[in-house]
């Protein structure tokens, strides 16, 4: 998990990103063989219960689609404000399509 505003302000500057209307996926090779991620999120989203509840759902659906990341990259997956008050299948069927973008 990508913790460090630093490596996140690095990603965001100088990585990879595709985009659709929920989600914002910037990537970029690290120097390991793990893969990493990041999950932001806006203040302007909600409340924290609302931004903890869409946090757990993208965790949940990065950890059943594990296939879609390539190893020895980071990622940070920004929400945008469209993802409030959507189904969980919809946030996964969105979020997979921007992620095969990559490939």
């Amino acid at each position: 998990m990508i913790k460090s505003q630093n490596i996140f302000n690095e990603l965001i500057t100088k990585g990879k990103f595709n985009k659709n209307k929920y989600f914002v996926v910037y990537y970029e090779k690290n120097d390991t063989d793990k893969t990493n991620f990041g999950i932001a999120i806006s203040k302007k989203y909600g409340t924290a219960v609302e931004r903890n509840n869409i946090k757990r759902k993208v965790r949940s659906i990065i950890d059943n689609n594990r296939n879609l990341f390539q190893k020895g990259y980071n990622y940070i997956i920004m929400i945008r404000k469209d993802c409030k008050k959507r189904a969980f299948q919809d946030l996964n069927e969105k979020l997979v399509a921007v992620l095969k973008e990559k490939r």
